[in-house]
């Protein structure tokens, strides 16, 4: 599902809402717009169901949208401002799209510079190979045989160090798609890898803001986001947060902090503590500034590691092709060092 396209769609149909059209209606002409796809397929399924008199809880539970898109549906539903809901919904979901679009470039790059280093050092290997290396080989057993009166020898090269680097690129390569395509290996390096830890900072932050906004209480809020997270380190953190606020820790500095003294690393911050508890009683703000200022932060650190892949590759190739040139330099080397006897 494409967030920006979703986001877009919840904007609009906010909008219509406001404009006092059913929901019933507002989908459907919504829908009779949008380009073919899955979440058109889905929105019209539940478009289908609502005509129909289907409750919109029913309707929604088999849909394969965002759980907490429907999460805040039925909340929003409940304190009968859907569109204020929607609205929050479209912001949510655009940050996300604008934070997680440019992670994807992020990885992008040095993947397409890896495949590139790999294609480049299987050619070269290619070339020195089957044409210098080979011609060396051959002088260096005609000078043998011409010196071997003088008792002289000289070692004939071998290839084995030409495969070295396109060996380790391709293995560097498919392990990297391999950790990518592999689901906890993935969660894992999205809460270790910097720029992916404050962007999932802000995305817990955010989730946590939304349900406050829109009145659900912090233990269900809590809840909820530690669903979200199943699987990830934040899940056991978020669960223990819960098991403090039923203890009776009503202040979030307190709940954070017997988290931090279990682990001398915590994986929310003492700044995303500080910046929850600078709004006091006003829990949804603090994670608000919470959200912004991690998303704020994960962008810095995307662009700052955007600028340095450029100059990060071409030092990558340049290295590539010094190490791969390297043995045919020492190889020339002996060989002159040979003739010079």
């Amino acid at each position: 599902m494409k967030y920006d396209e979703f986001a877009f769609f919840n904007q609009q149909l906010a909008a219509m809402l406001r404009d006092g059209i059913p929901l019933e209606g507002a989908l459907q002409r919504l829908c009779q717009e949008m380009r073919r796809g899955q979440l058109r397929d889905e929105l019209q399924t539940l478009e289908a169901d609502l005509a129909k008199g289907t409750p919109i809880a029913d309707a929604l539970a088999p849909r394969q949208l965002p759980e907490l898109y429907k999460r805040m549906v039925l909340v929003g539903v409940k304190s009968n401002d859907l569109p204020g809901a929607l609205t929050m919904l479209a912001d949510y979901f655009q940050r996300q799209n604008n934070v997680w679009t440019r992670l994807k470039g992020l990885l992008v790059y040095p993947f397409i510079v890896l495949f590139a280093a790999f294609i480049i050092s299987c050619f070269l290997s290619y070339i020195l190979g089957h044409f210098i290396w080979n011609s060396l080989g051959e002088l260096t057993n005609f000078y043998n045989s011409y010196d071997e009166f003088y008792g002289r020898h000289t070692t004939a090269p071998t290839t084995v160090g030409l495969w070295f680097p396109p060996i380790l690129f391709g293995v560097v390569l498919v392990a990297s798609f391999t950790a990518l395509l592999i689901l906890p290996a993935r969660q894992a390096l999205r809460w270790r890898l910097p720029a992916f830890k404050e962007a999932s900072l802000a995305e817990v932050a955010s989730v946590i803001w939304l349900m406050l906004k829109n009145g659900v209480p912090f233990g269900e809020a809590l809840k909820f986001a530690e669903q979200l997270e199943q699987g990830t380190r934040a899940e056991k953190v978020i669960a223990h947060w819960r098991e403090q606020l039923a203890s009776g820790r009503g202040k979030f500095s307190d709940i954070a902090a017997a988290d931090d003294k279990k682990n001398p690393k915590p994986l929310f911050p003492p700044l995303f503590v500080w910046t929850v508890t600078q709004s006091g009683e006003d829990m949804a703000a603090g994670f608000k500034h919470a959200a912004e200022l991690y998303q704020n932060r994960a962008l810095y650190r995307i662009e700052m590691l955007l600028y340095s892949t450029l100059p990060c590759s071409i030092l990558l190739i340049a290295s590539l092709i010094f190490s791969q040139l390297q043995p045919v330099f020492n190889a020339l080397t002996t060989f002159i060092k040979a003739l010079s006897y």
